[in-house]
């Protein structure tokens, strides 16, 4: 058989800059003499630098749930959830794996110099407060943990867009991958492993479309723009086996003019557990706060007028530690309005007259009661606030594109599986390129902590591969 001709080799070879790369590399920089970040974009960090900073933990060696005595939690439970949420769609051996890790994976991040806030929340299909928030963005996490990576010599290269993956069809083992750069085509041989980081495919239309038509372009999307999936495609195309690709979630607190998640956007998410509100244009809520993401935005595009308005006071913006640094931005462009009463609230929304003032007193009244839920059932939870003394505030929303559950099928050492069933050799895979953990619906804060767990197996699993040299270079 003909030799392919290589360019340069590496060591390890990781697609995608976000943090699932990140933690890959980290992992494997040690024990591996050369380690390869290639990014597509002129930037690097993918969705990871637009990222809350959520991240769901049942544990850490931050001991924030027993600093603010919030009782038991426990992998399995988080798991439970995780696997409720998802529909039971995702597979138990993989959540089993980033419930488990969830713990490790934060610490480490943790390691890199990013400081999380006093406070644990409770967000949608969670039994328990476990969401930790930095207290940085997503993009000033990624700068602590990029220099810690490339502090070890792991070298970036941006404007490097992969356009195959090379596998051997005798030994079927991954080879290497060819790559553009400015025009020129670059192979580059793999002693050890690839490694996919690539992300998910929320930005790609068409790939989104002909999975489930009703996320057209209407819809707007809250990914960085190198979103697109290519890389599933050229797995698939030497056997890579795909899983849950028709799954897409939508962020149901997105920006309504822009699409986007800003800062406003995470805290209107965020504020459900601590008894936040989502209405209507006539005042009255659609859904339970603490229902999946999937669910509330459904019943926003199938009942409500855009936008919907998350509403709160102040005792609830503290208990996000929302500063007035942020109200005051927040007025300012437009993503939040204050008002002294609810009744001047719902004049400056334009909420029909009465609406949100009657939906206001049934939640404190039942909330008085310790009652359940007066529209929807359920108990009202502990730690959820009563909605009576003002200022209040309203944040408008509305759903936009924002994670892809489905992606290429793994196994518990983050190797990519092909249609047989079979590992195939030497190629790893992490983060939301990967399907099979979410489900139909994926958990906030699952995000990042899939990405660091799976990231960092693929990393040490990568480095423990046989060196092999290639048959020829140029």
């Amino acid at each position: 058989m003909k030799q392919m001709r290589w360019d340069e080799e590496a060591d390890i070879i990781i697609i995608g800059s976000g943090l699932s790369g990140m933690a890959a590399a980290a992992e494997a920089a040690g024990k591996a003499e050369r380690i390869v970040i290639l990014e597509k974009m002129n930037y690097y960090g993918g969705n990871s630098v637009l990222a809350g900073g959520g991240y769901a933990c049942w544990d850490s060696s931050l001991k924030m749930r027993q600093k603010l005595d919030l009782g038991e939690d426990s992998w399995e439970l988080h798991m439970k959830d995780t696997l409720k949420g998802g529909g039971d769609y995702g597979f138990p051996e993989l959540v089993r794996v980033m419930a488990e890790g969830a713990p490790s994976g934060l610490d480490w991040i943790a390691e890199s110099g990013v400081e999380f806030k006093d406070v644990l929340v409770r967000l949608g299909c969670h039994s328990a407060a476990r969401s930790y928030q930095s207290k940085s963005s997503g993009k000033a996490m990624m700068d602590h943990i990029k220099a810690r990576v490339l502090s070890t010599g792991v070298e970036l290269r941006l404007n490097h867009e992969v356009t195959g993956i090379v596998r051997d069809p005798e030994s079927g083992e991954v080879n290497g991958l060819e790559v553009n750069n400015e025009g020129k085509t670059i192979r580059i041989f793999a002693r050890k492993a690839v490694i996919l980081a690539s992300g998910g495919f929320g930005n790609d239309v068409k790939l989104r479309t002909e999975q489930n038509p009703v996320l057209n372009d209407v819809l707007p999307c809250t990914n960085h723009k190198g979103a697109t999936g290519e890389v599933i495609r050229y797995a698939k195309a030497i056997g890579a086996d795909s899983v849950h690709m028709e799954f897409v979630q939508l962020y149901p607190c997105a920006s309504p003019s822009t699409g986007s998640v800003d800062r406003w956007a995470f805290y209107a998410y965020s504020g459900a557990g601590f008894g936040m509100i989502y209405v209507d244009e006539n005042g009255k809520r659609f859904i339970s706060e603490l229902a999946g993401r999937d669910e509330i935005s459904k019943a926003q595009l199938d009942s409500c007028k855009k936008p919907t308005w998350a509403i709160f006071n102040h005792e609830i913006m503290d208990s996000l530690l929302m500063g007035m640094d942020e109200v005051e931005d927040g007025i300012k462009f437009g993503r939040m309005v204050k008002a002294e009463s609810i009744k001047e609230l719902e004049e400056k929304l334009g909420i029909t007259k009465g609406g949100l003032t009657r939906t206001v007193e049934r939640i404190n009244d039942a909330l008085k009661s310790s009652g359940p839920d007066p529209d929807f059932g359920g108990e009202r939870v502990r730690g959820m606030l009563k909605l009576e003394t003002g200022p209040f505030y309203a944040i408008a929303q509305w759903p936009s594109v924002h994670y892809t559950m489905g992606g290429l099928r793994i196994n518990e050492n983050a190797m990519v599986i092909d249609v047989f069933g079979k590992p195939i050799a030497r190629l790893y895979a992490a983060g939301e390129v990967c399907g099979g953990i979410h489900g139909a619906n994926r958990l906030a804060g699952n995000a990042l902590a899939e990405c660091v767990v799976f990231g960092r197996i693929a990393g040490e699993n990568a480095a423990s591969e046989p060196t092999r040299q290639a048959a020829q270079t140029t």
